[in-house]
């Protein structure tokens, strides 16, 4: 019979994307613990009645992926009592500056020559890769910290999507999720109210036009390519999961049980 899986799914105003994980099914049987693990995109624009919601939550720790340019696009979390922040990002500070401010300008030729013909995508599937590859002392600490105390947790970038999106898939692997549930949870960033919404220059009216977007959406939709090209570098690189968090991320059995332990019922 299947578990009913209650939603802590509240309409936030100024916090997109934002999900209990809790619920997903391990191959052994066991789901995530609900009220132990959360995802969204960044807390700079919630309002006081978002913050008194997050407050509820009796959060330990807050992840943040983001980068200086996107904090400086966007700006500083919230700040919520008694909650420690952890900034971790999982790009370059410089990385991209310049692209969006392409994006928020409009400027259509430029963003014609790097993303049409497929190359949006490629774009993605590169940046997932690269993050799995290069970033494993950030992912290592992540998963280090949540078998410690740093439950419950929030983990979120910008949009909530690709950089939190590989760090909670990485902590449900870790938990033995299964892989479809982490795909399932992953593509919820795709629907509408959940979608980043982009800040553009007021001086460009071919911003807001059709083909922009259209350009862009590679990068805006969570795709199953991307994800599965994250998966397959954990294959290719390391020979399977549990290769990869103990050798790639120094994640004993110990530390793995102590994490099923803290998020798993």
């Amino acid at each position: 019979m299947t578990q009913q899986v209650p939603s802590t799914e509240p309409e936030l105003a100024g916090v997109r994307n934002f999900r209990d994980v809790g619920g997903l099914p391990t191959v052994d049987g066991r789901r995530v613990r609900h009220g132990v693990l959360f995802r969204s995109g960044h807390l700079a624009h919630a309002t006081p009645e978002d913050a008194a919601f997050l407050d509820t939550l009796g959060l330990h720790t807050i992840f943040d992926f983001r980068n200086a340019a996107d904090q400086r696009l966007e700006g500083p979390d919230v700040e919520l009592r008694g909650v420690r922040n952890v900034n971790l990002p999982l790009s370059d500070p410089a990385d991209g500056s310049e692209f969006w401010k392409m994006v928020r300008d409009g400027e259509i030729d430029e963003l014609r020559a790097i993303l049409d013909d497929g190359k949006g995508a490629g774009r993605m599937i590169r940046s997932y890769r690269k993050i799995i590859k290069e970033r494993t002392a950030v992912h290592s600490r992540v998963l280090h910290a949540l078998a410690e105390d740093s439950v419950p947790a929030l983990m979120h970038c910008a949009a909530g999507k690709d950089r939190a999106g590989l760090s909670v898939a990485v902590t449900l692997l870790a938990l033995g999720v299964e892989r479809e549930a982490i795909a399932a949870d992953y593509l919820k960033s795709n629907a509408r109210h959940r979608r980043y919404k982009v800040r553009r220059s007021g001086s460009s009216s071919s911003a807001y036009s059709p083909e922009v977007m259209e350009l862009l959406s590679p990068l805006f939709d969570a795709r199953a390519e991307y994800l599965a090209a994250a998966f397959d570098t954990i294959e290719e690189t390391w020979g399977g999961v549990d290769a990869y968090l103990e050798q790639g991320l120094g994640i004993t059995p110990e530390i793995r049980e102590r994490l099923r332990e803290r998020l798993l019922d």
